[in-house]
């Protein structure tokens, strides 16, 4: 099977305060552990909604400012262009992935069960997420799991959202 790794980093950070994708733990960029985390599970790595150094940029679709599904939308939409059979993601501030994420989720759909941009979406979905999106009531990623029938999964790991800075700690 070819994953597509897909970083979701398109938001604008209001409640840390800056760029929360390049805020430093341990020395390093929060968005470089997710990369670091998803290298060894994916066949490719792409960053949704911004460009960053060494990976490859896709575009929020339908547009940007929608949202992590926007994100994932342009990961599902790069990964159908490019023969990957699914996508695996996160966002960029995502603490604690483990390094065989994909194998904890299974077969996809399926989420985190406490952080659902954490999932394995099939690129069959493609279609469906861009007609979700289509309504602007449809921005909420757990309605769109519970949409589609994605699983939700509870994961080994203890994953951790930074959205403070006091959440780097």
């Amino acid at each position: 099977m070819r994953v597509l790794g897909a970083i979701l980093a398109g938001g604008q950070s209001r409640r840390f305060g800056s760029d929360k994708a390049s805020a430093l733990l341990d020395g390093k960029p929060l968005l470089d552990h997710v990369a670091d985390a998803l290298r060894g599970q994916a066949k490719a790595l792409v960053v949704a909604g911004r460009a960053w150094p060494g990976i490859e940029s896709v575009t929020d679709l339908p547009s940007p400012g929608l949202g992590p599904l926007a994100g994932l939308a342009g990961a599902l939409d790069h990964a159908w262009r490019h023969d990957f059979d699914a996508v695996l993601s996160s966002s960029c501030d995502v603490i604690g992935l483990p390094e065989n994420l994909a194998e904890q989720l299974g077969i996809g759909p399926a989420i985190a069960a406490d952080l659902p941009i954490v999932g394995f979406w099939p690129v069959a979905l493609r279609t469906s997420l861009l007609e979700w999106l289509a309504d602007a009531q449809n921005r909420s990623v757990y309605s769109f799991a519970a949409h589609i029938g994605a699983r939700k999964v509870d994961l080994k790991a203890a994953l951790r959202n930074v959205n403070r800075p006091e959440d780097l700690a």
